[in-house]
C-alpha cells in the first residue's frame, strides 16, 4: 500500500517555537488554515481511498477539506499524535527544545531506551505509532495520515528500510509538508518521497516562525 504521511498545518505553537504536545492541543492559524485548505488540490492525483487523524485538534482541521472534498470520514487514531514532550511542555528555550529533539531524533537512529523527561521511551512511541499504521494498512490501499512534525520524521527514520540513521535529524517537514511511503507492516516500509515544504508551494511558508519540530536538529 501507498502511505502519505502528511504534518498538521500551522498552530500559534509552531510560531512561538513552543513544546505544544498536550491534548487536545491548539487548532491552526489563519496560515494554518490556508495550507489546509491547499492540500485537496496538490493530492487530487492520489486515490486516497481512507483518511486517518490523530486525537490532537490541529490534525483534524487540517484535514477536513480533503475529507469534504473526497466524501471520507476523518478516522481518529489514538496513536498518531505527536511525541509527549513531558517535563519539556510549553517550553520555548534553545536548551529545552535541544532536548527533546535530541531524545527524539535518537530514537529515529535506534537508539529506543533513551527516554523524554518526564514522559515516554522510544519503544513506547513506535509501538503506538505501528499500530495505528498497521491498522491504516489493512483498511486501505492508499491513506493519508495527518500526523506531526517529530512524529513523522522519527517514525519514518526508524522504519523506512531506505534511509540512513541521521534522517530525522537531518531533515525538515515543514506544516503540511508530505511523506509518501509504500509497502506494508510485514514487508517493511521504503520512502518514495519527502516533500519537505507546505503542499502549496513557498506562498504558505512561513519563513519567521521557530517552529523547531520541523527544523533539523542543526538549526535549532
Amino acid at each position: 500500500m501507498r502511505l502519505l504521511l502528511i504534518r498538521h498545518g500551522q498552530t500559534p505553537g509552531n510560531v512561538l517555537g513552543r513544546l505544544d504536545t498536550a491534548h487536545p492541543g491548539p487548532g491552526l492559524t489563519d496560515l494554518g488554515l490556508r495550507q489546509a485548505a491547499a492540500i485537496p488540490d496538490a493530492l487530487r492525483s492520489d486515490p486516497i481511498d481512507a483518511i486517518f487523524v490523530s486525537t490532537l485538534l490541529r490534525t483534524q482541521l487540517t484535514a477536513h477539506p480533503l475529507a469534504a472534498d473526497r466524501g471520507l470520514d476523518l478516522q481518529v487514531a489514538g496513536g498518531l499524535h505527536e511525541i509527549e514532550a513531558g517535563s519539556l511542555e510549553g517550553l520555548r528555550d534553545r536548551a529545552s527544545v535541544r532536548a527533546y529533539l535530541e531524545t527524539a531524533v535518537a530514537w529515529g537512529s535506534g537508539d529506543l531506551d533513551k527516554r523524554m523527561p518526564g514522559a515516554h521511551d522510544g519503544h513506547d512511541f513506535l509501538r503506538r505509532f505501528d499500530v495505528d499504521i498497521a491498522a491504516a494498512a489493512g483498511r486501505s490501499e492508499v491513506a493519508a495520515v495527518f500526523s506531526h512534525g517529530a512524529a513523522i520524521r522519527v517514525w519514518t527514520a526508524a522504519r523506512a528500510q531506505n534511509v540512513p540513521p541521521t534522517f530525522a535529524s537531518e531533515n525538515e517537514l515543514d506544516n503540511t509538508g508530505v511523506v509518501e511511503l509504500t509497502g506494508s507492516p510485514e514487508d517493511g516500509w521504503t520512502l518514495l518521497s519527502w516533500a519537505g515544504l507546505p503542499v502549496g508551494g513557498m506562498a504558505l511558508a512561513d519563513l519567521g516562525a521557530a517552529d523547531p519540530l520541523g527544523e533539523p536538529l542543526a538549526e535549532v
